[in-house]
C-alpha cells in the first residue's frame, strides 16, 4: 500500500483497473461522479507517470506534455473506447470543473500567501511582463518575415493568438473581432489563429520545465515558489503548518466558491472576466483581514488537495476534450514552429532578465511571462505544473487574463487603423 501510482496505492490502482476494464467489456460504465474521479485518476496518473519516466521529455515536462497530449492523440485516431471519451465529455461540459480548481488554486494561495508578497508581487510582474510582449511581439514578426510569411500574417494571425489569453477569453474574441473588421467568416479565421496557440502552449510547457531545471542547478536563480527575494524568511511567518480542522478546510473551500460566484455576477453586468474579479476580491479580502487565520489555514489546505490530487487528472480531461490534435499537427511547419518558438521563448526569457533586474526571482519571473503565452486557465496549470510551481497560479491569472485582454485590444485597434 506504501508503492503508488501518484496519489494512488498500488493495490488500489490494480483493483480499480481490473474493475474499469470489465464495465468496459460489458459497456456499462456509469455516468456518476464517483465513477468519473476513478476514471480520471488512474488515467491521469498513469499518464504522468509515463511522462515522469521517459528520457529527455521528463526533463522539459514530460507529465504535462503526456497526460496532456497523449489522450488527445488517442481520442484523434480513435484508440479509446467510445463510451470513455463521451462520458468524460458529459462530465466536462456539465460540471466545468476547471473553474472549480482555478477558483480553489488561486483563493487558497492568496489566502495563504504572506501580505507583502501580494503587493510587491503584483506591483513587479507588470514591468517585466509589459517589456517581455513588446519584444515578443518584435523579435516574433521579425522572425515570421525572415521566414517568408508576411508581416501582416506573421503579427496578426500568429504572435498576437499566442499572447491573447487562450481561446475561450483570447482567441475566440480576437477572431470575432477580426470578423468584423476584415467582413470574413469567423470560423475560418478561428481555424488560422487555433495551431498558435495549441503550439505556443506546448512551447510555454516545455520553457517551464527547463526552468525548473535550470532552477534546480542554479538555486540562487530561484525561490522555489517565492516570486521575489524580499520574501525570504517572511513568507512562512506566523504560519500554521499544521492540520486545520475540517470545518476550516470546507468553510475556506465555500470562501473560493462565493467569490467565483460574485465573480460570475460581475461578469454578466459588466463583462469583465469572472476569473479577475474573482483574483481581485481574494486579495481584497487577504489585505483587508476578512479572513481569519484559522480560515487562511484551511484556505492552504484547500490549495494544497487541489494541486496534489486535481492537477492531473483534470490535464488528462483536458486533453480528451479541449485540445484538437489536429489543430496542433497542423502548426508543424518550420516557418511556423521557428516563429512560434521565438516570440516564446523573447517573452519568457525577457521576463528572466526583466524581472531580475526589478527585484523578482529569475525563473519565476520567467514563469510567469511564460504563463502569458498559454491557453488561458488551461495553459496557465499546464505550465505551472510542468515548472512545480501552482502557487504562483494568482500571478498567471493576472498575466494570462489581463495580459491577454490587453493584447486583444491593442490588435484590433492596430487592425482596425490598417483596414
Amino acid at each position: 500500500m506504501d508503492q503508488r501510482v501518484g496519489i494512488i496505492p498500488l493495490p488500489v490502482y490494480c483493483i480499480i483497473v481490473v474493475c474499469l476494464g470489465v464495465l468496459f467489456a460489458l459497456q456499462k460504465i456509469p455516468n456518476d461522479i464517483s465513477v468519473m474521479i476513478a476514471i480520471l485518476t488512474v488515467f491521469g496518473f498513469t499518464c504522468a507517470e509515463l511522462g515522469a519516466r521517459i528520457p529527455v521529455l521528463r526533463q522539459i515536462g514530460g507529465p504535462v506534455i503526456v497526460t496532456t497530449f497523449l489522450p488527445s492523440c488517442l481520442v484523434y485516431y480513435q484508440l479509446l473506447p467510445n463510451q470513455l471519451v463521451s462520458s468524460i465529455n458529459d462530465f466536462w461540459q456539465t460540471t466545468n470543473i476547471l473553474y472549480l480548481f482555478i477558483a480553489s488554486v488561486v483563493v487558497g494561495s492568496i489566502l495563504g500567501m504572506h501580505r507583502l508578497t501580494i503587493l510587491r508581487g503584483f506591483a513587479k510582474i507588470f514591468i517585466p511582463l509589459a517589456v517581455g510582449s513588446v519584444a515578443a511581439a518584435i523579435v516574433g514578426t521579425l522572425t515570421g518575415m525572415a521566414l517568408g510569411l508576411g508581416a501582416h500574417h506573421t503579427f496578426f494571425y500568429i504572435v498576437i493568438p499566442i499572447m491573447a489569453g487562450g481561446i475561450g477569453e483570447g482567441a475566440i474574441p480576437l477572431t470575432l473581432g477580426y470578423a468584423d473588421i476584415m467582413n470574413l467568416p469567423q470560423k475560418q479565421l478561428f481555424a488560422q489563429v487555433l495551431p498558435a496557440v495549441m503550439l505556443g502552449n506546448l512551447t510555454a510547457i516545455i520553457c517551464a520545465g527547463l526552468l525548473n531545471q535550470l532552477g534546480k542547478r542554479y538555486t540562487h536563480f530561484t525561490g522555489n515558489g517565492r516570486l521575489h527575494t524580499e520574501d525570504d524568511g517572511e513568507l512562512l511567518k506566523n504560519h500554521n503548518t499544521g492540520v486545520a480542522p475540517v470545518e476550516n478546510i470546507a468553510a475556506a473551500g465555500l470562501i473560493a466558491i462565493m467569490l467565483y460566484i460574485l465573480g460570475i455576477l460581475t461578469h454578466k453586468l459588466t463583462g469583465l472576466p469572472a476569473p479577475v474579479t474573482m483574483l481581485f476580491l481574494a486579495v481584497l479580502a487577504k489585505l483587508t483581514y476578512a479572513v481569519s487565520p484559522k480560515l487562511e489555514d484551511g484556505a492552504r489546505t484547500v490549495y494544497r488537495f487541489f494541486s496534489t490530487a486535481v492537477t492531473y487528472p483534470l490535464l488528462f480531461a483536458i486533453g480528451i476534450t479541449i485540445t484538437p490534435w489536429n489543430d496542433l499537427v497542423a502548426a508543424f511547419n518550420l516557418a511556423n514552429i521557428i516563429t512560434i518558438v521565438a516570440t516564446v521563448l523573447t517573452l519568457t526569457s525577457v521576463g528572466f532578465f526583466v524581472g531580475r533586474w526589478v527585484g523578482l526571482y529569475p525563473i519565476e519571473g520567467a514563469i510567469i511571462n511564460a504563463c502569458h503565452s498559454g491557453m488561458g486557465g488551461i495553459g496557465d496549470v499546464a505550465i505551472l505544473t510542468s515548472s512545480n510551481r501552482l502557487q504562483l497560479m494568482p500571478f498567471a491569472q493576472m498575466a494570462t487574463r489581463l495580459g491577454g485582454a490587453l493584447t486583444i485590444t491593442i490588435a484590433l485597434l492596430l487592425l482596425g487603423n490598417l483596414t
